[in-house]
């Protein structure tokens, strides 16, 4: 890191950016995100006379290779020309997929890059606003189409990704290798996320049950869509308190212990981009994300009639698994390291932003726009969302892991899987429960 001291665009009062001990303490998010970064040598740019060039070269080397994934970014040029030509649309569908998985992981850099100048206060909050940047533009683009059935699938495939597919293969791998050691965490950390995930829970199945209650289910269409509003707001407002326990009251639930990670903060003690260099370039990525998050939405249906695939299973399966990848694979590498308080951090901390951010959030843009999106994400949806997270809060309730626990909730995304992989479900299918069959069911059952 010798060569970054002579950078003017690293110093601050004509020093270095160094991390200060508050700094070091980043989010697991980050830390996640950083098990896949590589040190780039900076060798052959510092040779360079023209400091301009310089600057721009060391922040190109920085950005573009100093992530392990840095071999997938043709993906997205390939996929802007294969739209550009008329190439295939499953084609077009599956580059973008491809070109957003470095992308997710260099917004996280980006967002750590700029904490090292705004704090770490500012830093949680811009992580917290860009830790899942893909799926909510996704979802917005996918809004703006009217394709509400794909901004639900979406949303409800991440959630179930972070808490199932992540958290399960973490626990697995991790009691794997760790086979003779007990695995423990910070349970407090678990059960505050599990009373935030319920909460969104309670706000899904509120409408569903409202729609059942009812006589007829076309009557209950605007009052449906009432609550949803309704409930978007208070969980807006759930996740605001949320954010302020985490960054400000209750910071230390939260916060990776320093003296577990000395050997990662070792490797990064000076920022090796400057705060505007790191800001213009978030929002070049993130206006890269806009377009091929476009593309995703625009051809999942041709990808859906190519590939013999319903639109639920690649929404609810394919996406989520893709376009955050990068993080999924950072949360297992410290499991592998037993340290799963940063992989809890990871798991359940996307989870609840989605669940009390992201899909509310969607809601009230959907009503800005004129769009009508409630919180009912249909009998199937609302019921695999429910046992994944009872299913996840009861094997993180007393502090302790093994591989089993891991296993299990493996299987059970496994079966989820397999369920919307048999699903005939369109983009046109009614996002409402046959009141009919489901109240003779329950008469029957009732009147025995």
């Amino acid at each position: 890191m010798a060569s970054n001291q002579a950078e003017p665009w690293l110093l601050e009062n004509g020093n270095p950016k160094v991390l200060t001990k508050e700094h070091r303490k980043k989010s697991a998010h980050n830390r996640s995100s950083s098990s896949l970064r590589k040190k780039s040598d900076r060798t052959l740019v510092s040779k360079i006379p023209c400091s301009l060039l310089r600057q721009f070269l060391a922040n190109l080397q920085e950005v573009i290779l100093g992530t392990k994934l840095s071999v997938l970014f043709p993906a997205i040029p390939a996929a802007i020309v294969a739209d550009s030509v008329g190439f295939g649309r499953p084609w077009v569908f599956a580059l973008s997929l491809i070109g957003l998985m470095p992308l997710a992981e260099r917004v996280s850099f980006l967002t750590e890059q700029i904490a090292y100048f705004t704090g770490p206060t500012v830093g949680g909050l811009l992580n917290a606003t860009c830790g899942n940047a893909t799926e909510l533009i996704i979802a917005i683009f996918a809004l703006s189409q009217h394709k509400i059935a794909v901004v639900k699938y979406s949303l409800l495939g991440s959630i179930l990704s972070n808490l199932l597919l992540v958290l399960g293969t973490s626990l697995f791998c991790g009691g794997i290798a760790n086979l003779r050691r007990e695995q423990k965490y910070d349970r407090r950390q678990a059960d505050v996320n599990s009373l935030m995930l319920l909460l969104a829970l309670l706000c899904h199945l509120l409408p569903l049950l409202f729609t059942f209650a009812a006589e007829e289910s076309m009557a209950t269409a605007v009052p449906t869509l009432h609550l949803s509003r309704a409930s978007s707001v208070v969980m807006l407002i759930a996740y605001a308190a949320y954010i302020v326990f985490q960054l400000w009251t209750h910071r230390e639930l939260f916060e990776a212990q320093e003296s577990e990670d000395d050997d990662d903060v070792a490797e990064e003690e000076e920022a090796v981009i400057g705060f505007w260099s790191g800001f213009v370039w978030l929002v070049g990525m993130t206006g890269i994300i806009a377009l091929l998050s476009e593309y995703v939405v625009g051809t999942i249906e041709e990808a859906s009639d190519s590939w013999g695939l319903s639109v639920s299973f690649i929404s609810i399966i394919l996406l989520p698994i893709v376009g955050n990848a990068a993080e999924h694979a950072g949360a297992v590498i410290f499991a592998f390291k037993n340290k799963l308080d940063i992989t809890l951090g990871v798991a359940l901390g996307s989870a609840t932003q989605i669940a009390m951010f992201v899909v509310p959030f969607c809601v009230l843009v959907a009503w800005i726009m004129g769009i009508d999106m409630d919180l009912n994400f249909s009998l199937l949806e609302t019921g695999s969302l429910a046992l994944s997270i009872l299913a996840t809060a009861f094997t993180l309730q007393d502090g302790t892991s093994h591989y089993l626990k891991g296993l299990i909730l493996l299987l059970c995304y496994i079966i989820i899987g397999a369920c919307f992989f048999v699903s005939n479900a369109t983009l046109n299918t009614p996002n409402t429960v046959n009141l009919g069959r489901l109240k003779t069911s329950t008469g029957s059952v009732f009147g025995a």
